[in-house]
Formats: structure tokens, sequence, C-alpha cells
């Protein structure tokens, strides 16, 4: 019993992947009852908590700052292959689920985990210092590419109701993509320094100065395995989802609680990722999650999800609401604020966070 603990506890990364997909394999197409939903939503949540490790294992490798784009790309994936299933398995109910989804995730991105990252950060020192330049930047590309997809659909003519004629949504979904692919090659190629660790912040551990990165062998077995993790993710949540759907249902919540339900099951890799590197005092790498994790979710779901409604029967509802937009418009403000000094206190971290709860309670009691 002992030997099969250590055993347990040693591969625990390699062995919840693929039980994941076993108990997929079991589950697909089928009908839960609740005790069963339970248990394929613990694993689910192992799935996601593998997908981490992997993922950080593979960031250590590549480093900074191809890391953070490394998770907030498969975090993207996930969302891709929720949206899209759940919008063609649930037809003209879902018109509004790709719209709450990406809006959910730009909420919880941009105030819960940069909220919760930078609470971290202050409480284990006076201050957080971060990189202003690279993070302002991806905060202007983020409040662009939210305002070209999720705002203007509102106030556009040619289509009634909060609806991109097909036009219109050609040409956000081109914008979209262009401006991701120019944020990429600028963090990775043209200023890279610019989303590394600001000099003379504090400290970082003994162990994350000196520790080894993987092998290369190790590295690609991450990769592999992290590939296996998200598959196992987007089908027990596909599997689960009616379940939520229901439970939602039942207990009188609106409809658009589903897309918050599934931003937050998605982004708990995310927020994972970045509060472990708030602890480790590397706020840097944080935000780059948080703020790449929000660019992703809105410059490659919308391009999908605009390539996937030529499949999709019924509208694809985009535009936000007025109290969504006031939401957006005070979490650009706000973040704004926060990031032009390059450094933040325990007050910036509970403004985001009093903000992201603001979200929370008007999407289940609008």
């Amino acid at each position: 019993m002992g030997i099969m603990v250590r055993f347990c506890s040693r591969y625990w990364s390699v062995i919840l992947p693929l039980v994941a997909g076993v108990v997929l394999a079991a589950t697909w197409g089928r009908s839960l009852n609740p005790f069963v939903a339970v248990l394929v939503a613990v694993w689910l949540i192992g799935a996601v908590l593998s997908a981490v490790h992997h993922a950080e294992t593979v960031a250590h490798r590549v480093g900074e700052p191809f890391g953070s784009l490394i998770l907030a790309v498969a975090v993207t994936i996930i969302e891709v292959g929720l949206i899209v299933t759940l919008m063609i398995s649930s037809g003209e109910k879902a018109a509004s689920l790709a719209r709450d989804t990406v809006f959910a995730a730009v909420m919880i991105t941009c105030n819960g985990i940069f909220g919760l990252s930078l609470l971290v950060g202050a409480l284990k020192r006076r201050f957080t210092v971060f990189n202003a330049e690279g993070t302002g930047g991806a905060l202007a590309t983020v409040a662009t590419l939210a305002t070209l997809t999720l705002v203007l659909p509102t106030f556009t003519t040619s289509e009634p109701g909060p609806i991109f004629s097909g036009s219109q949504l050609i040409f956000a979904a081109v914008a979209s993509l262009v401006l991701y692919g120019v944020f990429v090659m600028v963090q990775t190629v043209r200023h890279p320094d610019d989303f590394l660790p600001v000099e003379g912040g504090p400290a970082q551990s003994e162990d994350d100065e000196h520790a080894e990165p993987p092998t290369k062998k190790q590295a690609l077995l991450s990769l592999g395995l992290l590939l296996v993790a998200l598959i196992g993710v987007v089908g027990l949540a596909k599997v689960v989802s009616p379940n939520i759907e229901s439970g939602i249902a039942a207990a009188g919540l609106p409809q658009s609680a589903v897309g918050v339900v599934i931003a937050l099951l998605v982004l708990l890799p995310e927020t994972i990722a970045a509060v472990r590197a708030a602890r480790r005092e590397r706020m840097q790498i944080s935000l780059n999650l948080a703020l790449g994790s929000a660019m992703a979710s809105i410059g490659l779901t919308i391009p999908a999800i605009a390539l996937a409604s030529i499949w999709i029967e019924g509208p694809l509802m985009l535009g936000l609401g007025a109290t969504q937009m006031v939401l957006l418009a005070l979490t650009v403000v706000v973040g704004a604020l926060t990031v032009v000094p390059g450094r933040a206190t325990l007050l910036q971290g509970c403004v985001h966070l009093v903000l992201f709860s603001a979200f929370v309670f008007l999407a289940v009691s609008p």
C-alpha cells in the first residue's frame, strides 16, 4: 500500500491525464446521474491540475515569455472546443454563449487573476513591481479586441440586434487575428524584454534562481501529456455540461451563467499558475498569464467561432448589454491606472477583486 501511495504521489501528473482519457471514453455520449457527474468533475479538475503542471514544465524549458504564451494558447484551445461543441449541441439556445464566455474570460483574467496575483504579491511584500511597458501594451490590445468584437455589435445597424453582419464578422475575425499575431511577434521577437521580470524588483527564491530546466526528453513528454490532459479537459467538460446547464436552470440562474461557469473552468489552470508565480515573486509572469489569456480568448476564440458559424445554425450574438459594457469600461480604466506606475500595492489588488465580485454577482443576479 505504501509503495502504491509513493508511486502515485510521484507520477500523479502522468496518471491523471491517462485516467481522465479512460473516464472520457467510458462516459462519452451518455447521460450522467448526479453522483457520476460529480466523479467526472473530480477527474476533470485532476486533468486541469495536470495540464498546469505539464504546461509549467514546458514553459520552464522554453523560458519566458514563450512559457506564458504556451499556457494561454492551451487554455484557449479548451475554451474554443467547449464553445463550439455546446453551440452545435444546443442550437439557438447557445446564440449568446460565445459572447458570455469570452466576456467572462476577460473579466476573470483582467480582474480576478490580475487582482489575486497583485494581492498575493503585495501580501508577501509591501508592494510588487512589474514592467509597465509590456503590461500596458498587453492591456491596450485586450481593450481594443474587446471593443471591436464585443461592444461594436451592439451599435452596428446592418443587422437587427447585437449581431454582426457577415462582412463585419469577417472583419472582426481578421482584425483579431492580426492584432494577436502582432502582439505575439512583439512579445517573443521584437521586444521580449518588456515581458520579463523587472530587474531590481523583489528577489526570487533560491529555488527559482537555481532550478535546472527540464531536459528536452522531459519537455517533450510533458508536451505530449499536456495535449492528452487538454483533450481530457475538453471532453469531460462536454460530458458534464448538460448537468451544469440543468443545474443552473434548476437554480433559477440566467442562461448567461453557463458562459461564466465555462470560463471559470477553463481558466483554472491559468489562475493556479499565476498565483504560483506571484507567490514566487514573479509578478510579471502572473500578469503575462492573465492578460495573455484574455487576449488569446478574444483573438483566437472569435475567429474560430466566426469560422464555425458557417456550419452552426442560428444567430451569433456578440454585442454586450449596458451593464456589461459599464463593467468592461471600468475594468479598462482601473487596469490602466494600475499598470502605468509599474508597481502596485494591496489596494490595487483589492480594487480588481471587487470588480470581479461585482461581475459574478451581476451575472447571477442581473
